[in-house]
């Protein structure tokens, strides 16, 4: 098989690299609009890589020039209640299974991290667990207070920076306040 160009190789990645992203943001909008149907849920912003264009960054061994690749979404979710992560859980998966017989897109639920928020206070609670029980008895399950909310994953020394969540840096995708979906 013979070897590509450089720049074929570069366009090629960067093809690629420029659908994931939009694959991303589709099944961004796709979980936030079934998170919309859940009366616990008062607002979802998508936030980082994926919520900004692509940037390019140089490699350190060959120094070209590439679209960043994105490898997930990241999802603001802003809930009054704790009882039904699991219920979130199956809407994600829901949502992403939809996309996927609908639109042939193809983004499995464990690239959608979900970090969960107090409204009003915007205090973070931690994110969802991606397990299928709770506690899994998996070594991160033991990070204190992981699971103390079933579903309801904590991760050890993590702090969200604020300014990730900065309008200029996250699109709105829901807020019950406006009632209904879409950049706002």
């Amino acid at each position: 098989m013979p070897r590509l160009s450089r720049a074929t190789w570069i366009a090629e990645h960067d093809r690629y690299a420029q659908r994931r992203h939009d694959d991303f943001r589709r099944a961004a909008l796709a979980v936030a609009t079934a998170f919309a149907e859940r009366p616990e849920v008062r607002a979802v912003s998508l936030f980082g890589s994926v919520a900004r264009p692509l940037e390019t960054f140089i490699t350190s061994r060959r120094h070209w020039e590439l679209l960043h690749d994105p490898k997930d979404v990241d999802l603001a979710v802003w809930i009054d209640r704790l009882d039904d992560l699991k219920g979130l859980q199956r809407a994600r998966s829901a949502a992403l299974n939809r996309l996927l017989e609908t639109e042939q897109i193809g983004v499995a639920h464990h690239q959608v991290d979900v970090f969960l928020f107090e409204p009003g206070s915007d205090a973070y609670l931690g994110r969802l667990c991606g397990y299928g029980v709770c506690p899994k008895g998996k070594p991160d399950c033991s990070t204190p207070g992981c699971g103390r909310h079933p579903f309801l994953k904590q991760h050890k020394d993590f702090v969200l920076d604020p300014a990730a969540l900065a309008p200029d840096r996250a699109i709105r995708l829901y807020h019950a306040a406006d009632g209904g979906t879409g950049p706002g």
